[in-house]
């Protein structure tokens, strides 16, 4: 028996993969305040990326820790969703996954920050 909902090929499937992706942006931004404020802050540091790189690729260090946020943030949201859609009992592992979760936002976070403070000290720390 295969799934009913995998029989889609093509653009047809491109293009409805897309709007379940637009979906899920959407819901993560009305129902997660963590994902919107990372995501205005977003709004504020992608263009700035492009003032503070020197090159490709330190815009895309700058850009992807901003953007690896938003992944981390949304993949921790799904998490929560999934446990939240099973029981909201308490429950050791419930626990535990929704705990690793928000640890992988924190990472996330630490390391976006480490890589715009190192940013912002070869740009501003070092002309002084």
């Amino acid at each position: 028996m295969s799934n009913p909902h995998k029989g889609r090929t093509g653009i047809e499937r491109i293009i409805r993969a897309a709007g379940y992706s637009v979906a899920g942006i959407q819901a993560a931004y009305r129902g997660e305040s963590a994902f919107r404020q990372e995501f205005w802050l977003a709004v504020v540091m992608l263009p700035a990326a492009f003032w503070l790189g020197r090159d490709w690729v330190e815009v895309a260090l700058l850009a992807g820790s901003v953007i690896l946020v938003l992944i981390v943030e949304l993949l921790n949201s799904a998490i929560e969703a999934a446990i939240d859609r099973i029981s909201f009992e308490l429950h050791e592992l419930s626990k535990r996954a929704k705990d690793i979760a928000s640890a992988a936002v924190m990472l996330s976070l630490l390391l976006c920050a480490a890589i715009w403070l190192a940013a912002l000290w070869q740009r501003l720390g070092a002309a002084a």
